[in-house]
């Protein structure tokens, strides 16, 4: 081996030309909780036009845009959104088919069980925890609520494994309220479109109520949604076949457009 001294004078590496990418008014913020990657932040309120024909655009491609979880009523609904948490649709639906045939209602579901449940959805992530919370959000409701699921958010927020966010969903999906469920999704294409600059789900669920048009509220948790899993995904976002790129402010800044 030699010796530092007899070494000799270390090589430069060589670098890469810097790639140059487009410069935008705005900063880039760390790796966020909710997506677990570098978000643009723009400044906030956006203009109002803009996002005026955002949502239109989003209206035409999706007129009628529902969750894809598959559900019969409030109960199953509640519990299909429960079971959904870190877990795809597409796992959440194959595992409930066979449940919801079993079990599709909350006595039911304490017949079958916490050890029945947990075959019918092993395949799902936390699928333990969910069990317990499934059987526990079972009970109250009959023995608290009649058996009749409760369908306003305190008693929603209440029942084990339902927090905030799942009760926006019910709440939405069943007409009840428009809510705006913020999920990784929703949070990524927020802050991409700059409807939103904020750190924390809440606080993106406070802002995109306060710029989303008041025709388009209902159903904006269903199109942010499905255009973030399906158009504006995390790492490879479709921007040459996105209806509403020209109007999308991070075109270019985090990642290059398709096609370009």
């Amino acid at each position: 081996m030699k010796s530092p001294a007899s070494a000799g004078p270390k090589q430069a590496k060589s670098r890469k030309p810097a790639t140059k990418r487009a410069v935008v008014p705005s900063a880039r913020k760390p790796g966020s909780v909710m997506t677990g990657a570098p978000v643009p932040v723009f400044a906030w309120p956006p203009d109002e036009d803009r996002v005026e024909q955002i949502f239109e655009r989003l209206s035409r491609i999706m007129p009628e845009p529902k969750t894809e979880l598959r559900f019969q009523d409030p109960y199953t609904l509640v519990v299909a959104v429960a079971l959904s948490a870190q877990a795809t649709d597409v796992s959440v639906n194959k595992a409930t088919d066979k449940l919801f045939a079993a079990a599709a209602t909350p006595e039911a579901m304490l017949a079958l069980g916490e050890e029945g449940l947990v075959p019918f959805i092993a395949s799902i992530g936390l699928y333990r925890n969910k069990a317990k919370n499934v059987i526990a959000l079972s009970r109250i409701i009959m023995e608290q609520h009649g058996g009749v699921t409760p369908l306003n958010r305190a008693d929603l927020q209440a029942l084990p494994g339902v927090g905030r966010k799942t009760a926006s969903v019910v709440l939405n999906e069943l007409g009840i309220e428009p809510a705006i469920a913020v999920d990784t999704h929703v949070f990524r294409v927020s802050h991409r479109l700059g409807l939103a600059n904020a750190s924390t789900a809440d606080k993106v669920e406070d802002q995109l109520h306060a710029v989303v048009p008041e025709g388009f509220l209902a159903k904006a948790h269903h199109w942010l949604i499905l255009h973030g899993r399906y158009t504006c995904t995390a790492r490879k976002p479709n921007c040459a076949g996105c209806a509403i790129s020209d109007l999308c402010p991070s075109r270019g800044f985090l990642f290059e457009p398709q096609g370009a």
